[in-house]
């Protein structure tokens, strides 16, 4: 067991993933703005900060004294407020918090970045060099959110330096994150149902069709921390399903809207997805558990290839 503090632990994803990590025996601390009432938190502790001024990172984990640290707390949304104003709140919250954490001894830290640093959805254009991205493919971000998204993984490196192997980093980009409630009907992130994100592709088509159920990050969480001593310091996840949030495959629907991506899209048939979890299952051993058809009982109605057929759930 250990004892986990989890910055932004009252945010959508945040909330799932302290239940998750407190279901599977570990001894949580939620730190956000204010103490929330989610049901999900009954029972955890929790801790009212703002992490942007100054010492109150080094305050609260001083006072919880964690054995790890999650760092979530961001500005979740691109475009959401002023691009300087994402820039300072997400790049200057993960210095802090994470060099406040460094400083302390906390052995094991972890910060969530984003697909969006490898750019797609540039107003210029977005042509891949290959599809299914991975964590090779080189970071391209165009707005403040990726881009701060990207410093978070970069200050990673730069802690890194300081403290060398005494202390275990690691950072995931979540794909588009999907809670329980909302396979019922509540509204996602950009305030649409999920069913209709399925309905219009069009909805979907910015996040690449992408998604990821948060039990699932929540897993992927428990299951890096117990990795963290036997992998290399310092490694980046993408945490995303096995298939794609749409009907139709990808190598249909990418095109469509991402004009340049057809030579690339072509290996995506079936329910393939344009993000691949393979370096969290090689490395790790994680898989996720949700499908969207499963949650919403809905059976496969695409076809696949022969060499597609084992990742159709």
């Amino acid at each position: 067991m250990s004892r986990i503090l989890v910055t932004g632990g009252a945010g959508r994803l945040g909330r799932t993933l302290v239940a998750g990590l407190a279901a599977a025996g570990h001894d949580l601390v939620s730190v956000d703005r204010q103490v929330s009432d989610a049901p999900e938190l009954a029972g955890v502790e929790q801790v009212a900060a703002d992490l942007g001024a100054p010492g109150a990172a080094a305050d609260a984990i001083a006072q919880t004294r964690p054995d790890a640290l999650i760092h979530l707390a961001a500005i979740a949304v691109p475009f959401s407020a002023p691009e300087d104003v994402i820039m300072r709140a997400n790049a200057g919250l993960a210095v802090s918090v994470m060099g406040a954490a460094a400083a302390a001894g906390v052995g094991r830290i972890v910060a969530a970045s984003s697909p969006t640093v490898l750019g797609y959805g540039a107003p210029t254009g977005w042509t891949p060099e290959r599809l299914p991205l991975d964590e090779d493919t080189p970071p391209l971000p165009w707005n403040a959110y990726a881009l701060s998204k990207l410093i978070i993984e970069q200050s990673i490196g730069m802690l890194r330096r300081q403290t060398g192997d005494a202390v275990r980093y690691a950072a995931f980009r979540p794909c588009y994150v999907i809670a329980p409630e909302e396979w019922a009907g509540a509204p996602t992130q950009q305030g649409h149902t999920v069913r209709e994100r399925l309905d219009d592709p069009a909805l979907s088509a910015p996040a690449l069709f992408n998604y990821v159920d948060a039990r699932d990050v929540s897993r992927f969480a428990d299951t890096l921390l117990a990795a963290m001593g036997d992998i290399p310091n310092g490694e980046v996840f993408f945490v995303g399903a096995d298939n794609a949030l749409a009907r139709e495959p990808l190598c249909d629907l990418l095109p469509r809207f991402h004009p340049g991506t057809a030579r690339a899209a072509a290996e995506l048939t079936g329910t393939a997805p344009a993000f691949s979890n393979a370096k969290a299952r090689r490395l790790l051993g994680w898989r996720p558990q949700h499908a969207w058809r499963d949650e919403l009982g809905e059976r496969v109605a695409v076809s696949a290839s022969p060499r597609q057929e084992n990742r159709l759930d």
